[in-house]
């Protein structure tokens, strides 16, 4: 159908109305994994701060005065920042009736769309290696401090160990030593955080190793496999790396990555059949716009390795 002043937006609108419809069920039926990890953070403006705390007091039994501590500080800030996938639809196309593969197009954008925090999130955490968080060291470090002054403690969320299920000796090395970080982490008051880790994301290539440590029940040398059924196992593409791999414990509010979204993804379509893109080149556009960010929580929630070290 030939498109015309008297046609044309009533076309137009009907094409975008079925685009965007074939846009959100393919959005709804996607998979995500980044809330398993992330805190999800909304922002109201071109960027978040975060003043993460070191110090937050025990409960102590109540004797005279209360004893207040005063908080410790460190400001985080995370700048929201601009996303977009755009696709052109030829005039003759839509006089042809011929927008079979614009279908597909948009199913693969709605598909795009649902994976964009997870692509943010687990971007993050495999730069967490490098990249600083609020202590002003990288994310995973061998020297984080806690506490001020005489008091201050310093720990480590970082190993070299590789995942391995050859035997106990390695598993308690890798695996192991990762739980064991973990678990001995204290506040700047000297008092055990209790975390306890639920989650091990790791590439591809661990896939089967990080699963055999989850579910045989021993190890290549026979002998019994102390970690079957501890962990979530979540095979992440987005991960830099073979060898690395994360523990974290993502069981509370406040987890090891912020998901900080400005603008979820949405559908836009320029369907104006007077655009200087239709006069010019008979093209119309739709796509996907968003804007966010992803940045580091709490490293004391998460432990990595880079896995280079047999």
């Amino acid at each position: 159908m030939i498109i015309t002043e008297q046609n044309g937006a009533r076309i137009l609108n009907a094409l975008s109305t079925s685009l965007k419809l074939v846009f959100k069920n393919a959005f709804d039926a996607a998979p995500s994994n980044y809330a398993k990890v992330a805190m999800e953070v909304p922002s109201t403006g071109a960027s978040n701060t975060y003043a993460w705390t070191d110090r937050f007091p025990a409960l102590r039994k109540w004797i005279g005065d209360k004893a207040v501590k005063k908080l410790t500080g460190h400001a985080y800030i995370l700048v929201n920042e601009d996303y977009e996938a755009t696709v052109e639809v030829d005039r003759n196309d839509i006089e042809d009736d011929n927008l079979g593969m614009y279908t597909i197009e948009t199913q693969a954008a709605g598909q795009s769309a649902k994976e964009w925090p997870d692509d943010l999130v687990f971007t993050v955490l495999t730069k967490g290696f490098e990249l600083k968080c609020y202590d002003d060291k990288p994310f995973y470090s061998t020297d984080h401090k806690v506490g001020e002054g005489k008091n201050a403690k310093v720990f480590s969320n970082k190993l070299t160990k590789a995942l391995s299920v050859s035997s106990l000796a390695a598993a308690q090395a890798s695996l192991g030593a990762a739980m064991t970080m973990m678990q001995e982490l204290k506040d700047s008051e000297g008092k055990p955080l209790n975390l306890k880790a639920n989650l091990l994301v790791v590439p591809p290539a661990l896939r089967e190793i990080a699963n055999a440590l989850m579910t045989t029940d021993r190890l290549e040398d026979g002998k019994v496999n102390p970690y079957k059924g501890e962990f979530e196992v979540l095979v992440c593409p987005w991960l830099d790396t073979k060898t690395e791999w994360h523990l974290l414990d993502s069981s509370r509010p406040v987890k090891p990555i912020v998901y900080q979204p400005r603008k979820k993804p949405n559908f836009v379509a320029q369907f104006d059949m007077n655009s200087d893109s239709v006069f010019m080149r008979k093209k119309y556009r739709y796509g996907v716009e968003a804007r966010g960010v992803a940045g580091f929580g709490l490293w004391q929630m998460a432990v990595g390795s880079t896995g280079t070290q047999a």
